[in-house]
């Protein structure tokens, strides 16, 4: 028997490794968007319990529990810059593990709080704090896994493995509306506002245990190494080496071409943020709240929209890296815009039959995979090695906060004051169109090349006659 060859076994390493970060990557996102979606579900019973005193208006529960929500992804871009500095000085590796103990340990705490009946007024508050803890991590989340993703990505597969984030975003979110389906069709409605409610929140921890596992076993990217070899290289010679970490920092992504990129990666996925979230997670307690559906109703809608998401996010991913990110998410930022109204008023239209409202709502959900697909590798293309953590993670987490966690807050509020039950698709249609005027200055080759590792020094880009901006999106503006 011969001995094994190490070659090969280095070989094979090298091969898992990329699958190995394609699922450790993805899960502590699956983890964060099953919890988010649970939220949403249950909004209204998260409502009465901790956000509605006796005598309360179950309408002012419901803007005090998306405010709550709301509040969260506001601490996204502060978990996106701290986490996001960690990823690009110490590690994607070591963040990823760090946001998971923290989002797990969140999330198993709001299966266990006190409600409002309970404890009183403490009680929104400690889940408002909770919730913080959620977006913090949540903001560190995505910088890490996508970048973790990316840059182990085999050439010509930098679209799909990115799509694979939001693949688990629809396989999170289908897991949150399945499990409160199960619940809302085995337990009675008391049982289900009393204490099951806290059921799927208690399943993240064993769901988490695995999922930290999978990301002990992570190798730190290929990117990021030698990256971090060129940093020592320079402390150790005192001027950039090939390769060199602080080149991206100081030459080519100075501070406000980062801080440009950022605003124009938030710009180009704030279709993608609103509509998403509109339609996957908010729709529920839209649909109890305005064409009184009930709660199962609500959902098994809401699972056909996520299921149309699903289906699409993939095969746009790989279409993306076949003809480009331009097309294919100027494609679903236009196609929401078009379809927003007739879709929505086919779901409010009681003389629509089930299969027609259920194909409105499963096309909803597949266009917004269009954008979904392709978005994080737009965004991981558009920033350099030593930044890309902090920058697409800031891009997201920036764009999610407004038009994500205020999704709920902003149409449930303009419905309560204007009685205009058409406040959804004005919503989705107004951010879709800036997004397709923010998608225009993408251009076509980016998914061509490799990512940006800012291996050359100034005077090589300056003896070949480019700028350091002509390699990236970072500070090309048109």
């Amino acid at each position: 028997m011969s001995p094994p060859d190490p070659a090969r076994r280095s070989g094979q390493t090298a091969e898992r490794a990329p699958r190995r970060a394609l699922v450790a990557g993805s899960v502590g996102n699956f983890i964060e968007w099953y919890e988010f979606g649970v939220y949403g579900f249950f909004a209204t019973i998260i409502a009465a319990n901790f956000f509605t005193p006796e005598g309360g208006s179950e309408i002012e529960g419901l803007v005090k529990t998306y405010a709550s929500f709301g509040l969260a992804f506001f601490f996204r871009p502060i978990g996106a810059a701290v986490f996001g500095r960690v990823g690009d000085r110490i590690g994607r590796r070591p963040t990823l593990i760090l946001v998971l103990l923290l989002m797990t340990g969140a999330t198993t705490l709001i299966g266990v709080l006190p409600t409002y009946a309970t404890l009183g007024a403490a009680a929104p508050w400690l889940l408002t704090l909770v919730r913080i803890l959620q977006g913090l991590s949540a903001g560190g989340e995505f910088g890490g896994a996508v970048s973790i993703m990316t840059e182990f990505a085999p050439p010509g597969r930098r679209g799909l493995y990115g799509a694979w984030q939001s693949f688990t975003v629809a396989l999170g979110l289908l897991a949150g509306a399945g499990m409160a389906a199960v619940l809302a069709t085995v337990m009675s409605e008391d049982a289900l506002s009393d204490w099951g409610w806290r059921i799927p929140f208690l399943l993240t921890l064993p769901i988490g245990l695995v999922a930290l596992w999978l990301r002990l076993r992570l190798e730190e990217t290929p990117s990021f190494r030698a990256a971090a070899r060129g940093s020592t290289a320079h402390a150790t010679t005192g001027h950039p080496a090939t390769g060199g970490a602080n080149t991206a920092y100081e030459n080519s992504a100075p501070a406000r071409e980062v801080a440009r990129a950022i605003v124009l990666g938030a710009a180009r996925i704030m279709g993608w943020a609103a509509a998403g979230y509109t339609f996957l997670v908010v729709m529920p307690s839209y649909l109890q709240a305005t064409v009184n559906a009930t709660f199962q109703q609500a959902l098994i809608a809401t699972v056909v929209a996520n299921l149309g998401f699903a289906l699409s996010i993939l095969p746009a991913g790989l279409l993306s890296d076949r003809i480009g990110r331009r097309p294919v998410m100027l494609t679903g930022a236009a196609l929401v815009a078009v379809l927003a109204f007739p879709l929505l008023n086919v779901v409010q239209d009681p003389d629509s039959s089930a299969l027609v409202q259920g194909v409105a709502v499963f096309l909803a959900g597949a266009v917004v995979g269009l954008m979904a697909g392709p978005g994080p590798a737009m965004l991981a293309e558009m920033f350099p090695t030593r930044v890309r953590c902090t920058g697409l993670g800031l891009a997201y987490a920036l764009s999610n906060a407004v038009f994500s966690g205020c999704a709920g807050l902003i149409i449930t509020e303009v419905i309560k004051r204007t009685g205009d039950v058409d406040a959804p698709a004005y919503y989705v249609t107004v951010t879709c169109a800036v997004s397709l005027l923010a998608l225009l200055t993408l251009r076509g080759g980016e998914h061509r090349g490799a990512l940006r590792e800012d291996t050359r020094t100034p005077e090589e880009n300056e003896k070949e006659g480019l700028h350091a901006g002509d390699r990236a999106d970072v500070g090309h503006v048109p």
